[in-house]
């Protein structure tokens, strides 16, 4: 049942990597992976975590579970402080929070049998006597459309579907509340794709999860998602209803995003909105905006302030006010003037 309840509330977060080099591995720098975010999930919602490959949807998706350890920020699931938990309370919630990966065949032990795969939780948490173990696992086996009798078999004999469904089946052994989808089709067919997203909604309807489903394909999270946030070199730059942010986007990022979703009609010319430039280093992000070197209203205005460089801040007009201001100022996630929970992090939209 969704509610506007938060189970997920996330502040601050950051997970920065150390960059080493030289005979006495000296540190060079910081990869800054998630570099201060805030999100909410609500209870018995979706909400999708898109942008480019290499934004930090990922290593955000595993911080929040502890896989990754933060470097800073808050994380509050159900009204426990995420990062300050350890011992039974940290193995206790692990089972209120599981994951489905990307890449079904390189998550599953090709050296074990489904069952075992699927029945590791309950051994792990002792959730079961083992004489009960045989039947939860193939009532799982079956809830995600598999036989039970495919228990004795390896991952190898299953298509990539069917072992996303075993993926599927493993993080629901626990009786999880939410689960982090990361990029759970991507690697699928399209026709599979489909089934795989109609199981993991009828999962949601029927047990109460929340999902944080993490993606690159627009399309597909405008069909699942109940809010979107799109993340920018480990930043959230835009987040809002679905509804909201496919019809009124005012991010220039997650415009450009949209418009390069393909449309089944070959008649349709609209323009599509380039992005110019490389995807800057997350080990030297650039000051102020970190998407203007890459922004359409950026380059827009150093061209009517009749700039001959990338980006010129000098003189008293007020395009190079503007300028000076996206070079020099990183902006925060603000509201929209007519719409309180469509946020965006952008001083010219």
């Amino acid at each position: 049942m969704k509610d506007n309840k938060p189970i997920l509330t996330v502040q601050g977060l950051q997970t920065h990597f150390p960059l080493r080099g030289g005979i006495f591995s000296r540190l060079r720098g910081m990869v800054r992976a998630v570099d201060g975010v805030d999100l909410t999930v609500k209870r018995g919602a979706t909400l999708g975590l898109v942008g480019e490959s290499g934004s930090g949807k990922t290593t955000l998706g595993r911080t929040l579970l502890g896989l990754i350890p933060a470097t800073g920020g808050r994380v509050t699931f159900s009204g426990l402080d995420v990062f300050s938990l350890g011992g039974r309370e940290l193995r206790a919630l692990r089972r209120r929070m599981q994951i489905i990966f990307q890449d079904p065949a390189g998550s599953l032990n090709p050296r074990m049998r489904v069952g075992d795969i699927v029945g590791e939780p309950l051994r792990v948490h002792r959730l079961l006597p083992r004489r009960r173990q045989n039947a939860r696992i193939g009532q799982l086996l079956e809830r995600v459309g598999l036989p039970a009798a495919c228990a004795e078999r390896y991952p190898h004999e299953f298509s990539g579907g069917q072992r996303q469904r075993i993926g599927i089946a493993r993080a629901l052994a626990c009786g999880p509340e939410f689960i982090v989808a990361d990029e759970p089709v991507s690697a699928l067919d399209v026709s599979i794709q489909a089934q795989i997203l109609n199981l993991l909604s009828d999962l949601q309807e029927e047990l109460g999860l929340s999902y944080l489903f993490i993606a690159h394909n627009l399309a597909v999270v405008e069909h699942f998602a109940d809010e979107v946030a799109v993340m920018y070199l480990g930043r959230i730059v835009e987040r809002a209803g679905r509804d909201a942010l496919y019809a009124h986007a005012t991010h220039p990022y997650t415009q450009t995003l949209l418009s390069a979703i393909p449309r089944p009609d070959p008649s349709s010319r609209r323009p599509r909105a380039g992005l110019g430039g490389e995807v800057p280093s997350p080990v030297n992000p650039p000051p102020g905006c970190p998407f203007h070197p890459r922004c359409p209203l950026t380059r827009k205005l150093a061209e009517s302030a009749d700039s001959n460089e990338t980006v010129t801040i000098l003189g008293e007009g007020q395009p190079q006010k503007i300028l000076r201001r996206c070079v020099c100022e990183r902006p925060i996630l603000r509201p929209r003037g007519d719409d309180p929970s469509h946020l965006h992090a952008c001083l010219m939209s």
